[in-house]
């Protein structure tokens, strides 16, 4: 019998996107105190070929411009009760993008709209700003916002966490690469209060959530984007992108999963979702799939692997690769499912929500 089995006893059910097992044991990360609802609507069909689902529309597609109907969820990046950065999303009436867009950035203004998100999450906007307008540029991939009201009033080491927080909601929108600020109608060439320079359509390759890896200098490094997890004070997991700068090296997805499995910084209040036993052995694209090899002396072909982990890898491996499915191997192996009795066996999607926390 395996170390994974020994674990599993006392292991929670399956979750979309937690923690699942105790640590020390080559896939498995730290535990978390509670799963987050399933998945629904979802066919069998799909379960073999898309991530879980909150059963809507899309995660990205859908914070705007997948099918929009009345209620559509948006997602919007809020804070924690750590100061992190968080995708979270939520329904909201939205009869287009550029609506689905004005809605997301409500949500993230402090007090009003912000009311609406899950205990425990705060918008990043100033409490009284106003989005005058959003206009998508379809042929540039820009998303063009106008701000207003009290927009400009917020503390200066506030300025790159907005600028970030806007920046991921709305290249989260169907068509949105870059985003461009304005203020009362005028385009910004520098942020107001300290100064962030606006030369250009900000885009993802700013990061979120910025950290440096230990004795890794700026001018000899690289950023790769991973997620880690938290739980609410609820007890509710969820999903944290991190954009952590590593040394430079030829492979950025190798390079991802190698953050992935370090875990989270010392001091964070983050879990990691594997342990150092994990090796990333490659990671290849072709045309739109990423396939990813890992190995684990410790692994049995078959044994359930945490949603949660194999969701971070997808997640951490598209955002660093530009792949819109991954395809994962264990040992070489692609017979791979997880907690949820979800088959990896066919590349999968990019999740299409995460972290639909209960409001």
């Amino acid at each position: 019998m395996t170390r994974f089995h020994s674990l599993r006893r006392g292991a929670a059910v399956g979750l979309l996107a937690v923690p699942l097992l105790a640590s020390g044991c080559g896939l498995f990360g730290k535990p978390a105190s509670k799963a987050i609802d399933p998945p629904q609507n979802v066919s069998p069909e799909d379960q073999a070929g898309a991530l879980p689902q909150t059963g809507q529309t899309s995660p990205e597609s859908a914070a705007a411009g997948g099918t929009i109907g009345a209620v559509t969820p948006v997602t919007v990046y809020v804070k924690d009760s750590g100061g992190y950065l968080v995708p979270v999303t939520v329904n909201a009436a939205a009869r287009n993008p550029e609506e689905a867009g004005i809605r997301a950035l409500e949500l993230m203004v402090e007090g009003g709209e912000a009311e609406a998100l899950p205990e425990g999450f705060r918008g990043v906007l100033p409490a009284g700003t106003r989005i005058e307008a959003l206009t998508i540029d379809r042929e540039q991939r820009v998303a063009i916002v106008d701000f207003a009201g009290s927009f400009t009033d917020y503390n200066p080491q506030d300025e790159r966490r907005i600028l970030e927080a806007v920046t991921w909601t709305l290249t989260g929108l169907t068509d949105v690469d870059g985003v461009v600020l304005r203020h009362d109608g005028e385009e910004l060439g520098e942020m107001p209060v300290d100064g962030y320079p606006l030369d250009g359509p900000l885009t993802r390759a700013m990061g979120i959530n910025l950290e440096v890896a230990p004795g890794v200098s700026y001018g000899d490094s690289m950023p790769v984007t991973v997620y880690f997890s938290a739980i609410t004070d609820e007890g509710d997991p969820y999903l944290v992108p991190v954009t952590r700068l590593v040394e430079r090296e030829k492979d950025q997805a190798i390079a991802a999963l190698r953050a992935l499995i370090a875990g989270p910084a010392r001091g964070a209040e983050l879990s990691g979702v594997m342990t150092e036993d994990v090796e990333a052995e490659a990671v290849s694209v072709e045309d739109d799939t990423a396939l990813v090899d890992l190995r684990d002396e410790t692994y049995e072909e078959g044994q359930p692997l945490p949603s949660e982990m194999l969701q971070a890898v997808v997640l951490s491996v598209s955002e660093n690769t530009g792949a819109g499915k991954v395809q994962i191997r264990i040992n070489g192996s692609s017979n791979v499912v997880d907690t949820d009795n979800r088959s990896y066996a066919r590349p999968v999607s990019r999740p299409e929500h995460v972290n639909a926390l209960k409001t």
